[in-house]
């Protein structure tokens, strides 16, 4: 636990490349969460950004960084590499367990999408230090063999109308060996859109990561 608060832009580096961030801690944090965004999104997602603030609430500090760097963002195969992004997660990692702000944090992932399938993969690479997941409509059937292997506590977050995801999330948390949930939001189509869907995924979230990653 730190008391110390902070907010801005990071930059993290390595492995040939510059990411750009924004940490954010609140006081007293117990936890620090990073952002692992879909297809084709970044670190502005207003989704993303609407689910940190709500964990920030809960004292859970948060790194929103995008995955890939400008030039490699325009590149649609990238997007859906999911060992490229999870090496890039990996990365973020590393610089969280070496800043002097966020060393002492447990570490948590949040991945929507293609993300969350990065999230899954790096977690089971790093068993030791992830100590929890979790998924908003993401696709964690891309991690593949990969899912037998995460021994991170993981939440899959899905919306009730979205018919195709509901479909392989089930089929993914069925091969989740570790402590698992699956929840349904009422009404929600993939996006979150609906009046207080999001908010009903950030609650979820929050409650996971708090559990979690409390100390």
């Amino acid at each position: 636990m730190t008391p110390e608060a902070f907010s801005g832009e990071v930059a993290i580096t390595g492995g040939g490349v510059t990411l750009q961030g924004n940490l954010v801690i609140p006081p007293h944090a117990t936890g620090i969460v990073a952002f692992a965004h879909g297809s084709g999104s970044s670190r502005f997602s207003p989704r993303n950004r609407f689910v940190s603030e709500i964990l920030h609430s809960a004292g859970v500090g948060t790194l929103l960084f995008d995955l890939l760097s400008e030039s490699e963002a325009e590149n649609r195969d990238l997007v859906f590499d999911i060992d490229l992004l999870s090496e890039r997660l990996l990365q973020a990692t590393d610089w969280l367990a070496d800043e002097h702000l966020t060393r002492h944090l447990p570490i948590g992932y949040f991945g929507a999408s293609t993300g969350a399938a990065a999230a899954l993969v790096a977690a089971a690479a790093r068993p030791e230090q992830v100590r929890a997941v979790v998924s908003r409509g993401g696709r964690p059937d891309l991690a593949g063999p990969c899912l037998g292997q995460v021994r991170a506590p993981t939440l899959l977050i899905v919306g009730e109308r979205d018919d195709v995801v509901l479909g392989l999330n089930r089929r993914a948390y069925r091969e989740l060996k570790t402590e698992k949930e699956l929840v349904v939001v009422p009404d929600a189509t993939h996006l979150f859109e609906e009046p207080g869907t999001l908010e009903e995924a950030a609650r979820q979230a929050a409650h996971w990561f708090k559990s979690h990653l409390g100390v």
